[in-house]
């Protein structure tokens, strides 16, 4: 027998709410049921956090990476373009990374080295993080033809290699750092499309969102407050990891001079400049590799520590 209290509750979850707490929030898997506001779902969420070592190292270097790259003026010792000293230096109090064939301080550029890395990884992730939201919003829950069209075009995308379709970009739009977000940011797309489309499918057939159309909420404020705000976990998560993997293709284009130009420090062509010096110094070229690793490595954990931290199934 259906009781009156159950009549009440099941009317508040059709319009979203149960107990007079909207559904979303009492679905979240961080609290399985319980009456736990958004402040202490953020508590738990970074509890959660910092269980996990290798997320905690990951966000310890991402956070390292972002005070070099805004103190770089104060930390670097010399100017990234002009010669310090002899060319091909070794290693030595003045120059810690040595010079390279110009002269020029190795440990300088590979500090300012981090303001260009960071602005082309977060630069290109951001950009393809907005362009690729509204599309994959809008084809998981419109459907129909829209969906059809856009996610053939992402597939079309999808099929060349990612590093190759990044060179044939940079080929047509010349070598430069703002072109280089532009290319990376457009072979990224597709991945954050389809993302927010898989989320939205299932997340659009919830009691919550049924109940929000049925009071005549508008497509833009179901959509952007009630559909999205669900789909942001794995969001985050792919984004996160997405950076490291922008950097790295930064160096790559980079290594084979369609990135950054010359006097731009960059890790990928000062790693290539090096190279020609390596039976000589050998640490000119571990310097900007050894910077490439521990910046993707971050990134990567992080990444790894926010999947776990989002996702109730992994967490211990």
């Amino acid at each position: 027998m259906i009781t009156e209290p159950d009549r009440r509750e099941s009317a508040l979850a059709s319009t979203g709410q149960v107990d007079g707490k909207p559904a979303s929030v009492l679905e979240s898997p961080y609290h399985d049921g319980e009456d736990i506001d958004h402040q202490n779902m953020l508590s738990l969420f970074w509890r959660s956090l910092r269980r996990s070592k290798t997320a905690v190292a990951g966000l310890v270097i991402v956070v390292v990476l972002v005070l070099v790259a805004m103190s770089a003026d104060v930390i670097a010792p010399n100017s990234y373009q002009d010669p310090a000293g002899p060319g091909l230096m070794p290693p030595s109090i003045e120059f810690p990374f040595g010079t390279d064939p110009l002269g020029r301080d190795i440990f300088s550029r590979v500090i300012y080295g981090t303001r260009v890395t960071l602005f082309v990884g977060l630069g290109s992730i951001v950009l393809a993080v907005v362009l690729g939201i509204p599309l994959g919003v809008c084809a998981g829950y419109y459907g129909s033809w829209f969906d059809l069209i856009s996610m053939r075009f992402m597939d079309l995308i999808l099929a060349f290699p990612t590093f190759l379709l990044a060179i044939v970009i940079m080929v047509i739009l010349g070598p430069s750092t703002a072109n280089v977000v532009l290319a990376l940011a457009v072979v990224r797309i597709p991945i954050f499309a389809r993302v927010v489309r898989g989320s939205v499918l299932a997340v659009k057939e919830q009691e919550f969102v049924e109940g929000a159309r049925s009071v005549s909420a508008s497509d833009f404020r179901l959509l952007f407050l009630h559909v999205l705000p669900n789909c942001l976990a794995p969001l985050i998560v792919s984004a996160t990891i997405s950076i490291a993997f922008a950097i790295l293709l930064e160096a790559n284009l980079s290594f084979l001079g369609l990135g950054s130009q010359p006097p731009t420090p960059s890790w990928g062509f000062d790693l290539k400049q090096n190279l020609t010096s390596l039976a000589v110094r050998p640490f000119n070229v571990v310097a900007p590799g050894l910077a490439i690793m521990v910046t993707v490595l971050g990134f990567n954990l992080f990444g790894d520590g926010l999947r776990d931290a989002l996702d109730p199934k992994t967490r211990k």
